[in-house]
């Protein structure tokens, strides 16, 4: 009996190991594919969400500022008249 918990105890701890195995390719997988993926987004001048959110809010106030202008000349110019 006790030779088959030696065997049952020895394959236990060599799952535990090969899954250890498995985790850590996992994870150097994931890290290769992240990094590949930001160096291919880099070369391509993609944006961050931030760097789009940033220009998109700077253009919302440069329209309201062209809109609030163009409401200012159209005064002028009606009091022109």
């Amino acid at each position: 009996m006790q030779t088959r918990n030696k065997i049952l105890d020895d394959i236990s701890q060599l799952m535990t190991n090969a899954m250890g195995v498995a985790q850590g390719a996992r994870d150097e997988a994931e890290t290769a594919m992240k990094s590949m993926i930001d160096r291919w987004l880099a070369d391509r001048d993609f944006v961050t969400r931030e760097e789009f959110d940033a220009v998109r809010a700077m253009a919302q106030k440069a329209r309201e500022e062209n809109e609030a202008l163009k409401a200012r000349l159209d005064a002028l110019e009606a009091a022109k008249k």
